[in-house]
């Protein structure tokens, strides 16, 4: 039983307000300068207006970091990351899905945990990982929503909204849409129309996924912002008091209207009013999907959209006040019956219930559903039920010309010319020669065609019937490896979680399953832990450019610098990773992977939970998992185009700003011996010089007491030097991006580093400037 049944408030406003549930009739003519393609600003929008839109999508996109706020338990390290397909401001891949967390009791009461009922994965603390909710009762997975159009969504009144409502099917048509309220106020942001604003739908996942405290906007800052709110954002239509859901609201608001703040040492609020101002600004200002001029086919689609009743829910236009929105939603909640269901509770909206989502730009915003479980629409169509039943066997029975002209009419309405396979946008050209990720300059011709075919594949997002999972950390190469660009590192968001078990002596083992502790998995649970784990450790991801040239280096030219025995007593005791089969060890934290083939192999199994053929003389990678997927679920074509990309980027290019001063530093890299691991170059395989400022040893410099988790025979505090080129672009460094800046990662050494780092403590201003800007130009 509702709530809210015993009295229906909305109900009463409609007749107030002049509206009859379902009335569709004099409808105005669609909004004019309302369209753009994705990520644009509303054409309409002016000068100022545009350089607040500007200025938004600069916050939107920036990677925030501890010392700037995140934390001290988060998802994600910027809005972007959420946000990011095909364009900033869309929805994301399976890789940014994130889990809701609650406790229903037998009364019936139900209590959101986390922060917020958010699920955080990674905490500041020393582990790298939040511990899951044990309490939790209620677990539903969440794939990011897409933002565009919704200032204009906010521009409508509420009448216009509840026109649609028709809470006990008065019309006998099976579609019982009703609002759900956000502090009384008829919601329409949200899978569950849970938030009224655009200010509270960012300031609570900022709270909720990054740990970024805010403070409401001002009044005058509101009244500066591009979108008018609606007539009754200002309380005329509040719930009364005596209504049993005004406590049920409060206690639920996504974001209250009140300052939030956190335990970390950064001053709240972390966000300023004039960045918030700015996000919401650019959030307002996304314009609405450009959708594709009609043909035969698409209006087709249309009629049969028509006929089978799916514009009950996704009514084609909501009035607004510029015109017509042809969003094709109702943002009423509809029951969406038991296949659905994730048991979510938001306000008044069951959890069974959903708010229609908007189908304008749908052609570029998969996968669908509020869980993402659909990658194409014509599975999201098939998964729906509930009110939607009738519509879906109804698409059943069409027939396949049919459902096909459905599909063409709902790829009509905007983004299908954005529409990727990845994060790259269509005929995304290469790098040219000096940019990050460039191909190896050497390629002929069919070897680029090859490299860009790679490129492709490592962009690629793998869904779950091409045999993603069932546990994974990435769905695609690039979710770990984007910044500056394909191929490169990640930020803290992306860290891959490693498990190991201390026993009572202190020494730390990997579990019999392997140290890989997964964030996502096919099902709406987050993967458990071994449940011996005690000990967890973040993996950063390193960049991969220049990684085929570090294939190349010779392993004698590796370990000519070895001297675990420290026989010339400089303190330094790089030791060689010498895996079982006698192979050695260069790539990854702890040089446990031999080659570059091996490491791809061993991404797409660990990673991607990809099996994959087998190949001779290679041992890493699975070649058959538990799924329903036939193995191998990766193809040995795709794999030699992966390997292509990976092996022939080009190292990062130097990048001279100050020669006097970066020459000066040159010595000072030298005079403090980082040279003593970070040996400038090796020699490749041709005597040609790779310098990738590492010797590709093992050495401990872990701080005092720390515990790390051991593989082969890499020790728990031993890690591989990593390589120094393209520094300035792989932040945050260290092997658990302990470190925001360079400065910060001198600092976080020890042991075998030790000396190293009280010279650096000690050099002036004049040398430790110098130093950085030699580290700063390679």
């Amino acid at each position: 039983m509702h709530l809210h049944r015993a009295v229906h408030p909305y109900l009463l406003l409609c007749v107030l307000l002049g509206f009859a549930c379902k009335d569709q009739n004099d409808e105005p003519a669609i909004a004019p300068h309302i369209f753009a393609p994705l990520g644009q600003a509303l054409p309409a929008a002016s000068a100022a207006q545009q350089q607040a839109f500007m200025r938004g999508a600069q916050v939107a996109r920036r990677t925030f970091t501890p010392e700037l706020g995140l934390g001290p338990h988060f998802n994600v390290a910027s809005c972007g990351a959420c946000h990011e397909r095909p364009v900033l401001g869309g929805s994301a891949a399976r890789y940014r899905n994130f889990l809701l967390v609650a406790q229903k009791s037998g009364d019936g009461t139900y209590l959101p945990l986390g922060k917020g009922g958010v699920q955080d994965h990674y905490t500041l603390a020393p582990g790298g990982r939040l511990p899951s909710e044990a309490a939790a009762n209620v677990v539903a997975t969440r794939n990011p929503i897409p933002m565009f159009g919704v200032g204009l969504i906010a521009e409508l009144e509420e009448g216009e909204i509840l026109r649609n409502a028709d809470e006990n099917d008065r019309d006998r048509d099976g579609i019982s849409g009703r609002p759900n309220f956000d502090r009384g106020f008829i919601g329409r942001f949200g899978r569950k129309a849970q938030t009224v604003s655009i200010e509270g739908f960012i300031r609570g996942p900022l709270m909720n996924h990054l740990g970024i405290t805010s403070a409401p906007l001002s009044e005058a800052s509101r009244a500066q912002l591009p979108v008018a709110s609606p007539r009754f954002a200002r309380g005329a239509l509040q719930v009364q008091s005596n209504d049993q859901r005004g406590p049920l609201l409060q206690a639920q608001a996504a974001a209250p209207d009140l300052p939030n703040a956190d335990s970390d040492l950064v001053p709240d609020p972390e966000l300023s009013e004039q960045d918030l101002f700015d996000v919401v600004s650019f959030s307002m200002l996304l314009a609405a999907p450009q959708p594709d001029a009609p043909t035969p086919e698409s209006e087709a689609g249309r009629s049969v959209f028509d006929r089978i009743g799916c514009a009950a829910c996704h009514v084609p236009t909501l009035k607004g006040p510029r015109g017509s929105l042809p969003l094709y939603s109702d943002l009423l909640l509809h029951d969406m019956g038991a296949a659905l269901a994730d048991g979510v509770q938001m306000g008044l909206a069951s959890g069974s219930e959903f708010r229609t989502q908007p189908l304008w730009g749908v052609a570029a915003v998969a996968p669908y559903l509020h869980d993402g479980r659909a990658d194409s629409l014509d599975e999201a169509i098939r998964s729906h039920g509930g009110e939607a039943q009738t519509s879906r066997e109804k698409y059943e029975a069409l027939s396949t010309a049919e459902q096909d002209q459905i599909a063409t009419f709902l790829l009509s309405l905007g983004g299908r010319s954005q529409l990727t396979p990845g994060l790259l946008a269509p005929a995304t050209p290469l790098p040219s020669p000096g940019q990050s990720g460039a191909p190896d300059p050497t390629l002929g011709a069919d070897a680029l065609a090859q490299f860009a075919r790679g490129r492709a594949v490592f962009d690629r997002d793998v869904a779950a019937k091409q045999g993603l999972g069932p546990n994974f950390n990435g769905d695609s190469c690039r979710a770990c490896h984007f910044h500056p660009t394909v191929g490169g590192a990640g930020p803290l968001d992306v860290d891959v979680i490693r498990q190991g078990i201390r026993d009572a002596n202190g020494v730390v083992a990997v579990p019999v399953n392997g140290s890989m502790a997964h964030r996502h998995a096919i099902t709406p649970m987050r993967p458990a832990p071994d449940p011996a784990a005690n000990v967890f450790e973040n993996r950063q991801t390193p960049s991969l450019f220049g990684a085929g040239l570090i294939d190349r280096i010779p392993a004698a030219a590796i370990m000519g610098n070895a001297d675990p025995l420290d026989v010339n007593g400089d303190g330094i005791v790089g030791r060689p990773h010498m895996l079982a089969d006698g192979r050695l060890g260069r790539f990854g934290w702890k040089a446990d992977v031999p080659s570059l083939p091996e490491f791809v192999r061993d991404a797409l199994s660990n990673e991607m939970g990809l099996t994959l053929p087998a190949e001779g003389g290679l041992t890493f990678g699975a070649a058959a998992d538990l799924d329903a997927v036939a193995d191998p679920e990766m193809q040995a074509p795709d794999i030699q185009d992966l390997l292509t990309f990976v092996s022939r980027l080009a190292p990062p290019a130097r990048h001279s700003r100050d020669p006097a001063n970066e020459a000066a530093g040159a010595m000072v890299f030298a005079h403090v011996a980082c040279s003593g691991c970070h040996v400038p170059s090796l020699p490749d395989d041709t005597g040609q010089p790779v310098a990738l400022f590492s010797d590709l040893l093992l050495h401990d410099v872990a701080a005092a007491g720390a515990s790390g988790i051991p593989s082969g025979n890499a020790r728990a505090r031993d890690f591989r030097t990593p390589p120094l080129w393209g520094l300035a672009d792989t932040a945050p460094y260290m092997h658990d991006g302990r470190a925001a800046t360079v400065e910060a990662a001198i600092a976080a050494h020890a042991g075998e580093a030790a000396a190293s780092v009280t010279a650096f403590s000690q050099l002036d201003a004049t040398a430790r400037a110098q130093l950085l800007a030699f580290l700063s130009s390679l």
